[in-house]
């Protein structure tokens, strides 16, 4: 929150997370040359049916700095237990630290409410940091920030308590194929773990170029649910015809304990977002 170029930090509870749901505006922002960092809370070593933990923990780093390298951004990986994630002091300490250090315009995160616990948790702990990161005597090592950064929820479906509102809509559709690149360096995550979870391991192809046919697919299919639960928004904001025919959005939440999102700063952090 220093210079002109806009700064933009996903805090996702595991890696993969980021491209997975918020992929779209982040290749947004390093296409307009703005500074975007990626960061997965724990360390996924939970996430997988026969792979050593520490081992897993080891090679999911180096494919979440791969997926980074795809939109030559830092990604990193923490080293807080994937699979018992708690909204923490520890936590909520590590992520003040982490906002003031990286000062960013931007924060996307989880909502609070999600159906893994990981996800809630990191949710959960960027709320209880949002106003605290200007607190000068906590976390009082890392310099406080003189204001909050603007905090979006990044897109899921939940209902329950209530469902995302759709504050932010963006069209993702000339993203697609980065956001397939970086998953596709999640190899243990897309081609091994997430099949054998839905039981789909059986038809993920063996041949590398058919993999990333294969995922394309799925990840177009996994996108396609945003717009049709969020087709009468769409209809609303990019008028019928256009809405009705839109298949792959990001839509955010921007949460009310963080910055409010003025309509001057809107199409600095959502770029072609209505």
């Amino acid at each position: 929150m220093t210079d002109d170029v806009i700064r933009v930090l996903v805090l996702g509870a595991h890696p993969d997370d980021a491209e997975y749901h918020s992929g779209g505006l982040a290749a947004v922002h390093c296409d307009r040359g703005n500074l975007v960092k990626l960061v997965s809370v724990t360390n996924g070593a939970a996430g997988h049916h026969h792979r050593d933990p520490d081992a897993l923990a080891a090679l999911r780093r180096e494919e979440a700095r791969a997926a980074g390298q795809v939109l030559g951004v830092d990604y990193v990986t923490w080293d807080f237990p994937d699979g018992a994630l708690e909204p923490s002091l520890e936590v909520r300490h590590t992520i003040i630290s982490e906002i003031r250090s990286f000062q960013p315009d931007l924060v996307l995160t989880h909502r609070p409410n999600d159906y893994h616990p990981d996800h809630r948790a990191v949710g959960q702990a960027v709320q209880d940091a949002s106003y605290l990161v200007t607190v000068p005597h906590v976390v009082a090592q890392v310099p406080a920030l003189i204001r909050d950064p603007v905090v979006a929820y990044m897109p899921d479906l939940f209902t329950r308590p209530y469902p995302l509102q759709p504050d932010v809509v963006l069209d993702i559709s000339a993203q697609l194929d980065v956001i397939v690149a970086m998953l596709a360096c999640q190899e243990s995550q897309v081609y091994e773990w997430l099949p054998y979870i839905s039981g789909t391991l059986e038809q993920v192809p063996d041949a590398p170029e058919q993999r990333l046919v294969w995922l394309k697919e799925a990840i177009r299919t996994h996108i396609r649910g945003r717009a049709d639960r969020f087709r009468e928004t769409l209809c609303e904001r990019f008028g019928e015809e256009r809405g009705q025919a839109l298949e792959l959005i990001e839509v955010y939440e921007i949460s009310e304990y963080a910055a409010p999102l003025t309509e001057q700063r809107r199409q600095d952090l959502f770029p072609s977002g209505v």
